[in-house]
């Protein structure tokens, strides 16, 4: 890269810098513009910089590339934000507790909007209006399951979305009901699409969106993300990143995969596939660009509703939501419009099919560079890990969502050795996959520092003091960090901006207050982001502790 002597270069010195590049360790960097002139010794810094170089003392702290979150929906990131905080109530009446103390705090909002409960804090993992209509009764109340698959309302909220007892459940998706065949409150996958989730956005402007989006932008510069794959982007969002691009907010470069949803008619799942391609054509710029789409073929394992090869415990299953006739000529028209698939596919069966339709486009449009994904693979059988590493299709996965704090009910519903095979992420690198992490937040948190040491101990960051979860599944920490920096930026497209430390990429990295290659792994838990750097323009500065 050339460089520009009409500013001045910034030279960061006295550092333990770890690349996740080729060359893994360096000592500084020097960054002109936007841009890194060099990373490496400390001596050929000093030269390329010049002599009018600003010089940056990082007193022997480690800095890494930014963390580029791998799966994630940035601005739901931000609204969860502002929601009831259900985390960790962990039964019925904690809930509710939690709920009747906002709505006694907020006597004038209209409606409570809360997230976080589990399937395992409601006894039969299927909660009922009726819980909450005791603590209130007189407003509308959402509560979003933490896996933000199934959504829980209130009587008000019921009438509110229009749902009543005769209401048909789309395909793909169900309104539970009791025995009586009434409404219980609890509804789940593309029935919360089609029927709550368009009403609940009808109460949210534009204002709203770019309060959000700023919530998450802060939060990510925090804790040291740089760069965000987002995994559901619908008109409105993406409409409010625009906003904040142009305004040059956006302090985290994002990918974003178009959401198509099923209609059960091919021309109109084709026509958002034109939609997404067109984006992609016409409006991509340094921090914002769509680059493919984003399909779900199930659920999840605590609702149920991931499509299985066999039932679970309770002998039930749930049937994909795409079918692979459905779902083949949706993959074949993105890939041959050169756009990414990324398929939500949590159980085995479910990843058959996903796996499937990749077959049909490579059979369909020939041999070409095509980098398609695979997100959760949380139930997979040994065979289908061969066939996707085969096809080239990369495995996105995120340890937060293997915590054993969070495991109890994925582990009960299953109740078999399947329970002895989540989350194999060692399992993908060994049959030549790319391996991918992320958050997917906010279904879980979205700090990358703690999601490192789930991914490197495969014990809880929510609780450390339980056994880790399948312990021969850890990985090594440095291989934890290129899965979630350099390999994130590859996976969608984006190893030309960011994601490891090189000349002519993009300036963004993170500097931390302590080694944490040299210290204990339960440290990640309090590791500070001291600075957080994106296009050479610090976004996040914090004092660092006196005793590093």
């Amino acid at each position: 890269m050339d460089k520009d002597t009409t500013m001045p270069a910034h030279l960061y010195r006295n550092a333990q810098i770890f690349t996740s590049g080729q060359r893994t360790r360096a000592e500084s960097l020097v960054v002109v513009g936007d841009r890194l002139a060099y990373v490496g010794d400390e001596a050929t810094a000093a030269r390329v910089a010049g002599p009018d170089a600003l010089i940056h003392d990082l007193d022997g702290a480690t800095v890494l590339p930014g963390f580029v979150d791998g799966h994630a929906h940035v601005i739901g990131t931000g609204e969860a934000a502002a929601q009831i905080d259900l985390w960790g109530a962990n039964t019925v009446e904690e809930i509710q507790r939690r709920i009747r103390t906002w709505a006694q705090e907020n006597p004038d909002a209209p409606r409570l909007l809360a997230t976080g409960w589990k399937h395992g804090d409601i006894p039969g993992g299927l909660p009922d209006r009726g819980m909450l209509d005791a603590v209130v009764a007189d407003r509308p109340v959402y509560a979003q399951a933490y896996d933000f698959h199934s959504i829980w309302l209130n009587s008000a909220a019921l009438t509110e979305v229009g749902i009543d007892d005769t209401t048909a459940s789309p395909p793909g998706g169900t309104i539970h009901r009791d025995e009586r065949g009434a409404a219980t409150g609890l509804v789940d996958e593309t029935a919360m699409h089609h029927l709550v989730w368009p009403v609940l956005d009808t109460f949210v402007g534009d204002s709203d969106r770019d309060e959000a989006l700023a919530v998450a932008l802060a939060a990510y510069a925090g804790s040291g993300i740089v760069g965000s794959t987002e995994m559901a982007l619908g008109e409105d969002d993406y409409e409010a990143m625009r906003r904040a691009d142009a305004k040059g907010a956006l302090t985290a470069r994002i990918a974003a995969f178009w959401r198509v949803q099923p209609t059960g008619d091919e021309g109109a799942n084709l026509a958002q596939v034109e939609r997404a391609a067109e984006l992609a054509a016409h409006r991509s710029t340094p921090f914002l660009r769509v680059t493919g789409i984003k399909v779900m073929v199930d659920g999840t394992v605590d609702g149920c509703t991931a499509s299985l090869g066999k039932p679970y415990a309770n002998g039930t299953n749930a049937d994909p939501i795409w079918s692979l006739d459905e779902l083949a000529p949706v993959v074949a028209a993105a890939d041959a419009a050169g756009l990414q698939v990324a398929m939500h596919a949590i159980g085995d069966e479910a990843i058959r099919v996903a796996i499937g339709a990749v077959e049909h486009a490579v059979a369909l449009n020939g041999p070409k560079e095509r980098r398609h994904r695979i997100e959760h693979l949380e139930v997979v059988d040994p065979a289908d890990i061969d066939r996707l590493a085969a096809l080239g299709i990369t495995a996105s996965m995120q340890p937060v969502h293997a915590d054993p704090a969070i495991q109890e009910n994925w582990r009960r519903v299953l109740g078999d050795e399947r329970v002895d095979r989540g989350f194999p992420w060692p399992e993908m690198t060994e049959a030549g996959a790319t391996l991918v992490l992320g958050t997917d937040s906010p279904t879980s948190p979205h700090a990358p520092l703690p999601n490192m040491f789930v991914a490197a101990t495969r014990r809880s960051a929510l609780d450390p003091s339980l056994p880790a979860n399948i312990a021969h599944y850890a990985l090594p920490l440095a291989d934890a960090i290129v899965h979630a920096t350099r390999d994130a930026a590859w996976a969608s497209r984006s190893e030309h901006l960011h994601g490891h430390l090189a000349e002519g990429l993009y300036a963004d990295f993170i500097v931390l207050d302590r080694d944490i290659f040299a210290r204990p792994l339960e440290e990640l838990l309090d590791t500070r982001v001291l600075r957080t750097v994106v296009g050479g323009r610090v976004v996040h500065q914090a004092q660092p502790e006196v005793n590093r």
